[in-house]
């Protein structure tokens, strides 16, 4: 942003604007002025204005509709609408329409100093956001503006995961299961992942899997023909016809009950099914992306889920590390979200001491991003001053065992990671013959070794 604000004035009266265009330069603005529509339209193409003052009534055209078009050209320009005759509906649709600021007739210049500076720490804030993202984004902008969500990371554990993304994203017609805990961003990937295929004008259709009701399984996936059933009033169309084309993504995949996954799976496997009372069969070129934050082998083994399913849907498997696996990103992410949450709730944006980072760094987040970002918003929320300190994070409050249960975790995890690694040795790297001396399946091995990242280079026979 330059150092001065460039500000064009669109007011039908000509007497206002000259004053106003004069008063701006007295401050060292740069002020444009214009009195109908088309001329301050014209003025907007021909300058790099960053904010517009305009006026809602206007000969001819509605400064509401003008301020319409001018947040859909110029998404970035702010506007502050003036009014002598304005109420309280007007200023609400104002504001729903993108306006910054409302100033009603007549005001003083230093209500509109006052508004301008409000705007400068807007646009600047705004502007830091823009950077922090930018240098820690995972994804392109474009592909931010898809989505409509922004992954920020530096860690080599996300950067992985948006390979293995971008990877399924060229292969469109594979299923993909992410794995993770609960607040990781299994969704957000999951919109990588549509979006960034061919598939991405086509809808993107996402189902919790138990939150269902159990009568409405078979409706809701397959659809239903009129008079199927009592209350079927009409014929409706099922997820998987919906998404002919797209994407359904099935969120808590473990939950969805066992009569249903056999269905399911016929359908997944064939591309073919019937609607509920119907014997005509409908075919759908839909794409399955499953998640879970459970251990699909495991319910598996406990027969609470299909193991034919889940080689069904497991054709890539994407894990997520938990946040505390990649302590890195968790200081981008709190400067990101901290710009972010302090410009939606209004407040100014407070510098974050030096000893959080570190501090948090050493907590477990059980609850990942997803917690981070209620962690920070309380603090924006609650804070009083112009910074952020270890008080307003409220983690140390943690059990005295946590630690020892921390240590605990990670030691059994290392010691996995070892027992893997030398059975792979001993099984001169056959992973079928590895998993059998393991008790697990290949498969299972398999997505060990993503999720801790071994990455064993077989030696070369000297022969």
């Amino acid at each position: 942003m330059k150092d001065k604000l460039s500000v064009l004035i669109l007011d039908d009266d000509l007497h206002f604007t000259e004053e106003l265009t004069e008063y701006f330069q007295q401050k060292g603005y740069q002020a444009f002025k214009a009195n109908t529509g088309e001329d301050g339209m014209s003025a907007l193409e021909k300058n790099d204005i960053d904010l517009m003052i305009l006026d809602v009534l206007l000969p001819g055209i509605s400064g509401l509709d003008i301020l319409k078009t001018v947040k859909e050209i110029y998404p970035s320009l702010e506007v502050i609408i003036i009014s002598a005759h304005g109420d309280m509906e007007t200023v609400i649709k104002a504001m729903r329409l993108g306006a910054i600021d409302y100033l009603k007739k007549p005001f003083r210049h230093i209500d509109i100093q006052i508004a301008i500076e409000r705007t400068e720490k807007f646009l600047r804030m705004s502007r830091k956001i823009s950077e922090i993202r930018l240098h820690n984004s995972l994804i392109s902008e474009a592909l931010e503006k898809r989505i409509e969500r922004h992954l920020i990371g530096v860690s080599h554990q996300m950067r992985e995961v948006i390979g293995l993304a971008m990877k399924a994203a060229e292969f469109s017609d594979t299923n993909v299961l992410i794995s993770g805990e609960s607040g990781t961003g299994k969704e957000n990937i999951a919109l990588i992942i549509h979006y960034a295929s061919n598939r991405k004008d086509h809808i993107l259709y996402s189902v919790n899997s138990g939150s269902i009701a159990e009568s409405l399984h078979e409706s809701e996936f397959f659809g239903h023909k009129k008079g199927a059933f009592t209350g079927a009033d009409s014929e409706k169309k099922g997820y998987l016809e919906i998404c002919d084309g797209g994407t359904l993504f099935l969120d808590e995949i473990a939950d969805m009950p066992l009569n249903l996954q056999s269905k399911v799976l016929r359908a997944i496997e064939e591309k073919t099914f019937s609607r509920v009372g119907d014997t005509v069969q409908l075919s759908s070129n839909f794409r399955i992306i499953s998640a879970t934050n459970h251990d699909l082998e495991m319910l598996v083994n406990e027969k609470k889920f299909r193991l034919d399913l889940l080689h069904r849907l497991n054709t890539l498997n994407i894990h997520i590390p938990p946040l505390r696996e990649r302590p890195e990103d968790i200081g981008p992410l709190l400067l990101y979200l901290t710009e972010l949450l302090s410009r939606k709730l209004n407040k100014p944006v407070p510098k974050v001491d030096q000893c959080v980072i570190p501090e948090l760094q050493k907590y477990r987040f059980p609850g990942n991003v997803r917690e981070l970002k209620n962690l920070v918003e309380r603090a924006v929320i609650l804070s009083s001053g112009n910074s952020l300190s270890l008080t307003d994070f409220p983690v140390r409050t943690a059990h005295p065992m946590a630690s020892e249960m921390s240590t605990a975790i990670d030691s059994l995890r290392d010691t996995e990671i070892s027992l893997i690694k030398k059975t792979l040795e001993i099984c001169n790297y056959n992973q079928k013959a590895a998993a059998g001396i393991l008790g697990i399946t290949r498969d299972s091995l398999i997505r060990k070794l993503k999720k801790y990242n071994i990455i064993i280079k077989r030696k070369m026979d000297p022969s």
